[in-house]
């Protein structure tokens, strides 16, 4: 192959590399497809327009009260314009090991959680969902980027379908840092 060929295909590359590149780098993660706790397809696409408090939850563990904040969050902002959306994940000592059923029933029955659960996905390491890669990927305050570190770690994704902050486990979802951003993000 001519070497203006070579250099102009790996031009080519470079700038695809970087359209992708900034597409990740720009924060919109509501590009992913995912399944609801009874196995129903969803678009997370469908919740642009909405303000959405994303959170890997797990029922057996010492944070798991944080469910009834999530939900007073849900009655409180939902005719808003707030969605949560809660994604087991049993990464951390084992503390999801229901089944889809089982973790939809101990929501209900427990906490009387009405906010959309999905199904049970990996947050960290090779087998992450795609959601989860984007979003420890993203340097955001106040938690930075990198592995989720626990149960309940929350990210809040605007109207527009970027990422604008993520939130500790320790974080509570009525915290008044928490409540502020999306409260921010449901007047633009």
């Amino acid at each position: 192959m001519p070497k203006w060929l070579t250099f102009l295909f790996a031009m080519a590359m470079m700038m695809t590399l970087n359209t992708a590149s900034q597409a990740a780098d720009d924060g919109y993660v509501l590009d992913h497809k995912m399944k609801t706790l009874s196995g129903q397809d969803v678009d997370l696409g469908d919740y642009k327009g909405k303000v959405v408090l994303i959170v890997n939850v797990a029922s057996k563990c010492g944070l798991t009260p944080q469910y009834r904040e999530l939900e007073a969050l849900h009655e409180k902002y939902g005719s808003e314009g707030l969605a949560i959306i809660g994604i087991p994940c049993n990464q951390f000592g084992a503390q999801e090991p229901g089944t889809a059923a089982e973790i939809s029933e101990f929501c209900t029955t427990k906490y009387g959680v009405k906010f959309d659960m999905l199904a049970k996905v990996d947050v960290n390491g090779d087998g992450a969902c795609d959601l989860y890669k984007e979003l420890t990927a993203l340097d955001l305050q106040p938690a930075g980027s990198g592995k989720i570190s626990w149960n309940f770690e929350k990210f809040i994704v605007g109207k527009d379908g970027k990422v604008v902050a993520r939130f500790s486990p320790r974080t509570t979802p009525d915290d008044a840092a928490v409540v502020k951003t999306i409260e921010a993000e449901l007047k633009k």
